[in-house]
């Protein structure tokens, strides 16, 4: 699930910037602009029966290309936090809460959550026949 909502993060993005977006780590030859999506933590809350919580909390970095850097992030920044609203993994409208972003050392670190119920199908193997006879106790 949690690759399915990357793929969902970078349609959005790519739909909204068109730059150029990573999920693997860069060593060398990085093309700013562009964005990198990672996901921080995630968790499974079991409910009842075969229904699940999953709290998926994402890290989007975002390399700027111009001199103002400050500026330029803040800038994406507003823009995701509309783009970013709400995306659509397998068939399945999740919105993005808790959003948050800071500049650090000229990078964009924007956070969103996108937390869903899942629901876990298992195959139970049914009975194959049984046979049961009763008799009745004739009483006084």
């Amino acid at each position: 699930m949690i690759n399915k909502i990357i793929a969902s993060i970078s349609i959005s993005l790519d739909a909204e910037f068109g730059y150029e977006i990573h999920m693997e780590e860069i060593k060398q030859g990085l093309k700013e602009p562009c964005f990198f999506i990672a996901c921080l933590n995630p968790t499974i809350d079991r409910f009842l029966g075969r229904r699940y919580f999953r709290k998926n909390q994402f890290c989007i970095q975002y390399f700027p290309q111009g001199a103002d850097k400050e500026s330029e992030c803040n800038e994406v920044a507003e823009r995701m936090v509309w783009c970013l609203q709400s995306i659509n993994a397998d068939g399945q409208n999740i919105l993005g809460t808790k959003m948050q972003y800071k500049v650090v050392d000229g990078v964009l670190n924007f956070f969103v959550n996108f937390d869903c119920y899942i629901y876990r199908s298992e195959e139970n193997t049914p009975m194959e026949s049984m046979d049961s006879t009763t008799e009745v106790k004739e009483g006084e």
